[in-house]
């Protein structure tokens, strides 16, 4: 959303750097692309994707969205305000289920997917000497789950609630950020800290650096309770210093998501593109080397966009 003729000015200098229709075009469609805080990763590939759209799609204008990410980005396709958006699995689902919890006042009913695209992975590590190793040891330590309301914070719930766990079950409970979690852990003051992001993420490579840690596994019976968007998955050893083994954790895809009013033809345009220019995103965010046309399909909280249907039906994934 625009506040301001200012923002207004620079979203179509935006829009006019990112390329105007090839030669010869009619029609004009307007792609907005709805991605996340600038420092994140839906930013970078976010703005790649728009280069692509408007490089490669015929008659395609496009501009690059910085929002709050998951929640925002589902309530703006819902109005109509994005044609594609990044949201993170588990907000998906619950926007598709009307989840007030999660931020969703009504079914977003005008969701539609165009594909799963790569995995943020549950990241539980906490200090050598608080004597943490699996996630039944929290009982009664201190942990971070997130900032409130975040897309880590809703993952943390859910996973307590699939291990028969609540908050009240530990010592102490912190709503923080991934950057403020990991300093209380330097400073002795908190056990652990349960982050929500891509494998190798700074703030625990910086807490593995500075103190001896434990990656805390997560059994596979939890993601077998959940079911999608989550999946098993396992942290390799050496992702972080002092990680001498595999450690099975949790993964949420994340997904592109359009809406019912954005045509069969740009759906499946959208969807093509995307996966037919991979090394350009993989160039923008190495989180990109994990997106596969095999995978856009896969596990999906809400229905595909019939455009995107095509091209998977095209390429013989479904």
């Amino acid at each position: 959303m625009f506040h301001g003729s200012r923002k207004l000015i620079a979203a179509g200098a935006v829009a006019l750097s990112l390329g105007l229709a090839p030669a010869g075009a009619t029609a004009q469609e307007f792609i907005n692309v709805l991605t996340g805080g600038t420092s994140g990763v839906y930013y970078p590939l976010g703005a790649q994707l728009a280069k692509i759209y408007g490089e490669k799609i015929e008659g395609a204008r496009t501009q690059v969205q910085s929002t709050k990410a998951s929640v925002e980005n589902l309530n703006l396709l819902q109005q109509g305000k994005g044609e594609i958006g990044f949201a993170l699995g588990d907000s998906v689902k619950s926007a598709w289920e009307g989840d007030t919890e999660a931020g969703f006042n009504a079914k977003l009913d005008k969701l539609r997917g165009i594909a799963a695209i790569y995995p943020n992975y549950i990241q539980i590590v906490a200090s050598k000497e608080s004597g943490i190793k699996d996630f039944a040891d929290l009982k009664g330590k201190g942990l971070s789950v997130g900032a409130p309301k975040s897309g880590t914070e809703l993952n943390a719930r859910r996973i307590f609630e699939a291990m028969d766990m609540s908050y009240d079950d530990l010592g102490q409970t912190e709503y923080l950020p991934f950057g403020e979690s990991v300093e209380l852990i330097k400073n002795r003051q908190l056990d652990a800290t349960l982050q929500s992001a891509g494998l190798g993420v700074a703030s625990i490579k910086d807490l593995a650096l500075s103190l001896p840690v434990t990656v805390v596994s997560v059994p596979e019976t939890v993601a077998e309770k959940l079911g999608a968007p989550f999946l098993s998955a396992t942290i390799p050893a050496g992702t972080y210093e002092g990680q001498t083994e595999d450690v099975p954790t949790l993964a949420i895809t994340n997904i592109l998501v359009t809406h019912s009013d954005v045509s069969d033809e740009m759906a499946y345009d959208m969807t093509k593109q995307l996966f037919e220019n991979l090394p350009d995103m993989v160039a923008a965010h190495a989180a990109a080397k994990a997106i596969s046309p095999e995978n856009g399909p896969k596990g999906l909280p809400l229905p595909l966009h019939p455009g995107a249907e095509r091209y998977y039906k095209e390429k013989g994934l479904l």
